[in-house]
């Protein structure tokens, strides 16, 4: 088995297949949060989608939330949230963490 790397063009379609992976995981995230929004706290399609972006990308909600099935949708969906941004973090690093370790590998098995 002959080792190397991915020719440039194999590694930007791996690039680009976990980009969209990630860009796929954010928008059912985002969508599934402004559902839950606009259900528990009755805001408007615009406004859930705010508050839901708001706390996908960890800067907190916006509007004041009234109702205890709003609170709790919020607690439930802010922690989910933190999970959510390690994970799509790792998605998208992935390809480039594993062609750097190849790359090391590759020369260090040369190099005996």
């Amino acid at each position: 088995m002959p080792l190397e790397l991915l020719s440039p063009f194999r590694f930007a379609l791996r690039l680009a297949r976990h980009l969209g992976w990630a860009l796929a995981l954010t928008l059912a995230s985002l969508s599934a949060g402004a559902i839950g929004y606009h259900l528990t706290a009755s805001l408007g399609w615009l406004n859930s989608y705010l508050n839901a972006s708001m706390i996908l990308t960890g800067m907190g909600p916006l509007t004041k939330l009234h109702t205890p099935a709003a609170k709790l949708f919020a607690m439930i969906y802010a922690l989910y949230s933190g999970v959510f941004f390690v994970s799509v973090t790792t998605i998208l690093v992935y390809p480039v963490m594993h062609r750097l370790l190849r790359r090391v590998h590759i020369e260090a098995y040369r190099a005996r």
